[in-house]
């Protein structure tokens, strides 16, 4: 089923690539909408489902509440060989017992702020460190607790037996670790360069593997308290390190380095010498970013988890731009989870290149995790603290609620399909409609279930608004959705002009491109980011420059369809006195259209610009709209000159004409002496403003003989009218 259904993922994504590279209308036609990937379901509501990073849904993990404390936050979680289980947190460094027959107690109680570590030996005696006292207690079982150790430091992150019965602690503000004897004897084993050692695991050898902050180091320790950087991580703190199966480590980091810090290549560090207890201390009293923080804002810089291989070469294997990376841990397969908040979400990594959000808890950080009985899973949360038992099996029921779907227009929903593949259990779509963008209320109830792959036309009201549901369900099998489909056919709205304008006179369009078939080219977008649906299909992009030409006119308009469909114009003229439009031009597909105004006499006009669907429609539900322009005029007709005469003075001469014209201003005058150039005259009274003018030239030193003078007038439709006089 995978593989078929890949292809078909492939062949529905290029049919909608072709849908909206096409010039097709969508409202004539019945549009899909497709949700398949993971962006589209993580937007959507999901209770007891996991969700792959490529898009698949598959029912979570069994999960059930063991505790609820009274701490806000629970940091650490241990379990010892009858089962019980440990945790702690703050504020107030309580620390609580589960029976395996859920029992709840608090066993103990210290004067500190938080618990962040809890360790039991192999005798099962429990060990809490607090902070920032920097102390650790060994606890009876009947709550009865005394200082086991003190290593001098502010705080203790987290603690490990080794085989041998040594505790290891790792401390903070000097960045120590150190080893402590069964009896309680201890010191210090390891000095890093770093303010805190973070996290803290030991590999099937007998290293020490520790995560370090503000440098964001993952160091290996040999059994000597020999110190290697095994990777410098572009973070600022490590908040967890686990060891799997084969030897591979895992590292989870979060935050950007400290300023002081460099940030390295994404390479393997080379071999660094043993550090010794001599080196230089950096000492701070501010506990890690990511425990520093109680609220829910995310880490800037996000996280970032590394698989370090065996042979050293490290990977990376998960990251978020949003999500804090608190803890580390691996279920009954062996493959790594990531416990995260602020959404409390539970990663899987299935492979190097692929993760699942495989569970989801009501609390808002995952912070801890343990093995427990059984192939089951342990988890402590903050925000509140609480413990979970997941797995090993999957959920009798999970569901998703999607992401409200605008359509943009009121539609008529038709059939919902699913992809997936059943394995023996069931999936159901139920679906609602309204037309409002939040579902609270005044929508429609739920549809009735479809629980066919082929699906059926649903019962939803015609609306603008619409949302699915699916539940997921074991019937002796575990089912998996891989896609839901709506089809929908949104209802025919009429374009709307709002806007026509007429252009210049003397000035046209050029020549429409003669019409083409569809176009044999596709624009695919970037790599994974499929076309959603057909897009809006536009037919001008703007208005071209346009063009001289004596005795044009033209106009353009600006149409609008919600549909996205194509649309098609008509243009009619009339005079402002006439009752009768006349045709233009029909058929027209560009925005714009121009005319030779000399086949119509001078005089004011409108035009009337009908904008029709009907390229993307039949012919019964075409639509159309129409706009009527502003009067403009039509002038074709020069002005006149009048009174044209030449009158000498000595070796002046004074020329005087009157130019007027029936319906536009007198623009521009200007004479030539002789056939010279062309001057500009100015109007008696200086402002060229009516639709008759006066002219008075004088002309300084003319040398005696015969004279032309020649004068043109032009009016504001660029009619040109000339004249001459003759004078000795």
């Amino acid at each position: 089923m995978p593989n078929s259904f890949t292809h078909l993922r492939g062949f529905v994504c290029l049919a909608l690539l072709v849908a909206a590279a096409a010039p097709a209308s969508r409202a004539a036609h019945t549009r899909s909408w497709v949700q398949t990937d993971y962006e589209d379901f993580e937007k959507g509501v999901l209770k007891n489902l996991s969700l792959r990073s490529d898009g698949r849904l598959t029912l979570a993990p069994r999960s059930e509440e063991r505790f609820d404390s009274t701490s806000a936050y629970l940091w650490a979680l241990a379990q010892d060989s009858k089962g019980n289980l440990y945790t702690g947190g703050g504020p107030g460094a309580k620390l609580y017992r589960i029976s395996p027959s859920g029992e709840k107690r608090t066993l103990a109680e210290f004067e500190a702020l938080e618990i962040h570590a809890i360790a039991v030996d192999s005798k099962d005696r429990v060990f809490a460190a607090t902070s920032p006292d920097g102390r650790i207690y060994r606890v009876a079982a009947d709550g009865k607790s005394e200082v086991f150790y003190d290593p001098k430091c502010k705080y203790i992150w987290a603690m490990v037996f080794s085989p041998q019965g040594d505790l290891f602690v790792a401390t903070g503000d000097k960045g120590e670790i150190h080893r402590v004897s069964p009896d309680g004897k201890g010191k210090m084993f390891f000095k890093s360069d770093e303010t805190h050692v973070r996290s803290l695991t030991l590999d099937g050898k007998g290293n020490l593997i520790a995560g370090t902050e503000p440098g964001g180091l993952v160091l290996r320790i040999s059994p000597a308290g020999e110190g290697f950087v095994v990777y410098d991580m572009a973070k600022r703190e490590i908040t967890a390190v686990a060891v799997a199966r084969d030897g591979s480590i895992y590292a989870a980091g979060v935050g950007t380095p400290s300023a002081a810090t460099p940030v390295p290549a994404p390479a393997p560090a080379p071999a660094a010498p043993a550090m010794s207890p001599n080196q230089p201390r950096v000492t701070a009293a501010a506990p890690p970013p990511s425990l520093a923080v109680t609220g829910t804002a995310p880490i800037a810089g996000g996280s970032d988890v590394y698989r370090i291989h065996p042979d050293g070469h490290p990977q990376k294997v998960f990251s978020t731009a949003q999500d804090i990376a608190y803890a580390l841990g691996f279920e009954s397969e062996g493959r790594a989870l990531i416990g995260t908040g602020n959404k409390g979400h539970i990663y899987r990594l299935d492979s190097d290149g692929l993760y699942t959000v495989w569970l989801n808890l009501e609390p808002t950080q995952v912070t801890a995790f343990a093995t427990g009985r059984d192939g089951k899973i342990l988890a402590a949360t903050g925000n509140v603290g609480k413990v979970y038992e997941i797995g090993p099996g999957p959920a009798a029921e999970g569901s998703i609620e999607s992401d409200v779907f605008d359509a943009g227009l009121f539609s008529l929903w038709g059939r919902v399909s699913f992809k997936g593949s059943l394995h023996g259990g069931r999936v159901a779509i139920r679906t609602r409609s309204g037309n409002l963008d939040r579902p609270e209320k005044n929508w429609s109830e739920w549809s009735d279930a479809i629980s066919t792959a082929d699906g059926a036309r649903t019962t939803s009201p015609a609306s603008r608004f619409f949302q699915w549901k699916a539940t997921l369900s074991t019937a002796g099998g575990s089912p998996q959705l891989d896609a839901i489909e709506v089809a929908y056919l949104a209802r025919n709205v009429a374009p709307r002009l709002e806007e026509v304008e007429v252009t210049p006179a003397n000035y046209r369009f050029p020549a429409p491109s003669p019409p083409s078939g569809p176009s044999q080219t596709l624009s695919l977008p970037p790599l994974g980011k499929r076309a959603r649906t057909a897009s809006s299909i536009s037919l001008d992009t703007g208005t071209p420059s346009m063009l001289y030409a004596k005795g044009a006119i033209g106009a353009r308009w600006n149409a609008v369809d919600e549909n996205g469909d194509a649309m098609i114009y008509s243009v009619h003229i009339r005079g402002v006195k006439e009752s009768e439009w006349k045709l233009l031009k029909e058929k027209v597909r560009e925005r714009h259209l121009s005319w030779d105004s000399t086949a119509f006499p001078d005089g004011e006009y409108q035009i009337r610009v009908t904008a029709s669907d009907l390229p993307g429609n039949t012919k019964e539900d075409a639509l159309e709209a129409s706009i009527e322009s502003d009067p403009f005029l039509i002038d074709n007709t020069p002005p006149r000159i009048s009174g044209l005469a030449a009158a000498p003075t000595g070796r002046k001469l004074t020329v005087r004409w009157k130019a007027t014209d029936a319906l536009s201003v007198i623009s521009k005058a200007e004479y030539s002496l002789d056939g010279g150039e062309w001057t500009l005259v100015t109007p008696v009274g200086k402002l060229s403003d009516s639709l008759a003018l006066d002219y008075e030239l004088t002309l300084d030193d003319v040398a005696p003989g015969e004279h032309t003078i020649a004068v043109r007038v032009e009016d504001e439709y660029a009619n040109q009218a000339t004249d001459k006089v003759v004078v000795k």
